[in-house]
């Protein structure tokens, strides 16, 4: 018997003495008074089979073979070139912005225009890599930033706009990319919400010079932790990958590791200007990195689930289209909807409560619906400079539609781990608070 097998042997066992110790088998006996949280792993026994058995087969417990393997996969299916793993979508963002700047040479200073109403790590790789944000405000139709506001706040020393869709969805990319050409202003995706959207039937990092994205338990595709970041440009993800491995200047990866001279044929050369002996590669650093490296395990498991990928994008959109139809019940509340031209992958779904009152409004919605089991979310920060870490980047009333977020607007999950009978009882959670 394969070790492949023994391992989905010992597992099925598991299962039948103890299914409580499965997560991924609890919405499968989902009952009314159990919660419904808003997002978790869509796993079944391969994503666990993988784990163990990478453990048990692998030759390295840190990033080796499988996470090799799941950077050519994925890079695959995502259209790109060259792809990095690292420990979580947040590192991804800061190697990617320090690869950037490395590689075009942007000055201390230099401005990436980001929107003023999101997640924090898109903001802090630009202020932790000594650049300068500039932000925007939303438009809050859909969410998104303000696309004629990006214009406004472009200046000489604007060198990219930072991307990230609210919840995946889309807004006109063609506008944006319009406007970037013109100005010669490179797009950098955050896709850590956005994995499998499109615009016009292309994915939204097409574009971009180069991509993030993140699999924490909450996103498309989950890893438990990791983060990848993606490039047409191999340098670019060269430099990530140095920065991402302590500053190494040594670019071999999986299986090339086992050569004795590495993949350039002079891994023992003289590589230091001011020594004049041959030192081993491995060891010469180029620039000021960071341990962020991703364990093996975490590959072996994104290569199960980019089998389950298409699956996955379906059940949130289909999700997503239940639960509109359920909120739209409330009168003064507005689900947000994508745009004509886009195909969202629905991290999930944006809700607006555009006229509260004393009694029905966000706050007790809120409440009603955490009280019922069901689990909310923010809309991220709000307007991040609000915020004691931000509040010295800008005058937050400048960006008040961002403020207004936190009055009026949340979001529930869509996630595939979200059932029919789940979306049922939601729906009579809803009756009850009209």
């Amino acid at each position: 018997m394969s070790i492949n097998e023994r391992v989905e042997q010992l597992i099925q066992s598991l299962q039948s003495e103890r299914s409580d110790i499965f997560p991924y088998l609890a919405n499968n006996n989902w009952q009314k008074g159990r919660p419904i949280y808003y997002s978790g792993p869509y796993w079944d026994n391969n994503e666990i089979a993988a784990a163990i058995t990478s453990l048990l087969n692998g030759n390295w417990l840190s990033a080796g073979e499988n996470v090799r393997q799941f950077e050519i996969e994925f890079s695959k299916k995502f259209g790109f070139e060259k792809s990095l793993m690292v420990n979580s979508g947040s590192s991804a963002n800061l190697v990617m912005i320090a690869a950037l700047k490395e590689y075009f040479k942007w000055k201390d200073g230099d401005e990436i225009i980001v929107c003023a109403c999101g997640f924090p790590t898109t903001v802090n790789p630009i202020i932790q890599n000594s650049l300068k944000p500039v932000f925007v405000d939303i438009d809050f139709s859909d969410l998104n930033w303000d696309l004629e506001q990006i214009e406004k706040k472009i200046t000489p020393l604007t060198k990219a706009v930072f991307s990230s869709p609210v919840l995946g969805n889309p807004y006109n990319l063609d506008l944006l990319m319009d406007l970037l050409k013109s100005k010669n202003i490179h797009y950098i995706a955050d896709n850590c919400d956005s994995l499998g959207s499109k615009w016009q039937g292309e994915y939204l990092t097409k574009n971009a010079i180069a991509a993030s994205c993140s699999f924490y338990p909450a996103h498309h595709i989950t890893t438990i932790e990791g983060g990848m970041v993606s490039s047409n440009n191999e340098e670019i993800v060269s430099l990530a990958r140095s920065f991402a491995w302590w500053g190494r200047a040594c670019y071999c990866v999986g299986p090339q590791n086992y050569l004795p001279n590495g993949v350039c044929g002079k891994r023992f050369s003289r590589w230091l200007k001011d020594y004049d002996r041959d030192i081993d590669h491995k060891y010469v650093f180029s620039v000021q990195g960071y341990n962020l490296k991703p364990i093996d395990m975490l590959g072996a498991i994104g290569l199960v689930q980019l089998e389950k990928f298409e699956e996955i994008h379906l059940k949130r959109r289909s999700n997503k289209e239940r639960l509109t139809k359920v909120f739209s019940q409330i009168e003064g509340l507005r689900v947000v909807d994508e745009l004509k031209g886009a195909e969202t992958s629905w991290f999930g779904v944006p809700i607006v409560y555009q006229n509260n009152s004393e009694t029905k409004n966000k706050v007790n919605l809120v409440k009603h619906l955490e009280q019922s089991g069901i689990q909310t979310r923010n809309y991220f920060a709000g307007n991040v400079l609000k915020h004691p870490a931000y509040s010295g980047l800008g005058d937050p009333s400048e960006f008040p539609n961002a403020s207004k977020v936190l009055d009026d607007v949340f979001f529930i999950g869509c996630s595939p781990v979200i059932t029919e009978e789940m979306i049922d009882y939601i729906g009579e959670v809803i009756v009850d608070y009209l």
